[in-house]
């Protein structure tokens, strides 16, 4: 707690029983808890606002390396017109033929390919279609 020893704590309590009194005792502790509580509460307040302007301030901090790393990358792949970057910004959309070619096809890496998901229809959905050269009786 305070650095005292159990020891030092009962002498504590026998000096406070015999100057306060067996009577006034329990007053006297319930005053000296409550203020131990009012000091608790206010270093509570007063870490979790300095703990809130340390995070603050590493969120800023961060914030700016993002920043600077986003410059960065954005000045080593510079995008040159809105289609590439429209292109670039939706998967599905291919880049509008240019002149020059991207750096990976000209360094003979593939893009990656499309894989087409398989689609699970469940079994009281799915009813089976007749086949088209059998005629119905």
């Amino acid at each position: 707690m305070f650095g005292v020893d159990s020891s030092e704590f009962l002498l504590i309590a026998i000096v406070a029983l015999v100057v306060i009194g067996p009577k006034d005792l329990p007053k006297a502790m319930r005053v000296v808890g409550y203020w131990v509580g009012k000091a608790r509460g206010v270093s509570r307040s007063f870490r979790q606002g300095f703990d809130n302007m340390v995070r603050e301030a590493e969120l800023e901090e961060m914030e700016k390396r993002w920043a600077a790393e986003n410059a960065r990358i954005m000045a080593e792949h510079p995008v040159s017109s809105d289609a590439e970057s429209l292109a670039a910004a939706e998967p599905g959309v291919p880049a509008p033929a240019t002149g020059a070619q991207p750096a990976q096809q000209s360094s003979g890496i593939d893009a990656p390919a499309m894989v087409e998901k398989t689609m699970v229809v469940p079994a009281a959905d799915h009813q089976p279609s007749a086949r088209p050269d059998s005629t119905p009786s």
